[in-house]
């Protein structure tokens, strides 16, 4: 009990609020090609991964970006074209001599960030869908908002709306 009490006590303590009325949150949304690659493809677990072309789009605050080719989606995110697939000669490229290659597959991705200004100083720590997604209820009229910063202040966990 003691233990689970010292812990609880550290990660509380780790945790810091911070307000803020000058902030942005952004999500980047991936597409990445990926093969996999293995001697056999159906019993080995862990077969080698290899990416191929890659685009990105940088959505802030919940609006559309101006290269955005879909969405919004089910999640309110933009996303860029496809990049190319990789061709038969470019998998069999980084194909082992005595493996086989798994069909291209097309991975989706999207990294949050929250960037906010603490006095002179501009932070910018990772995030999460939740918090995205309040920035964009919150953003166009400018709501002060209180974070909370996680352990080390090294990330935001949470953020909410402050009662005017």
């Amino acid at each position: 009990m003691k233990l689970f009490s010292l812990l609880f006590s550290a990660a509380i303590a780790g945790c810091t609020n911070v307000t803020t009325s000058q902030y942005e949150a952004t999500a980047l949304t991936t597409y990445t090609w990926q093969v996999k690659y293995a001697n056999n493809l159906n019993s080995e677990p862990s077969p080698r991964r290899e990416e191929f072309a890659t685009t990105s789009l940088l959505n802030r605050n919940g609006l559309k970006p101006s290269a955005a080719v879909t969405g919004p989606d089910d999640r309110g995110l933009w996303w860029p074209a496809l990049p190319p697939r990789p061709t038969v000669d470019e998998v069999e490229q980084r194909q082992g001599s005595e493996q086989e290659a798994s069909r291209p597959e097309l991975l989706k991705s999207v990294k949050y960030e929250f960037i906010y200004s603490e006095g002179t100083e501009q932070r910018t720590l990772p995030t999460d869908y939740d918090v995205y997604r309040q920035v964009v209820k919150a953003y166009p009229e400018r709501v002060p908002l209180e974070l909370t910063l996680g352990v080390g202040d090294n990330s935001v966990e949470k953020a909410e709306p402050v009662s005017q």
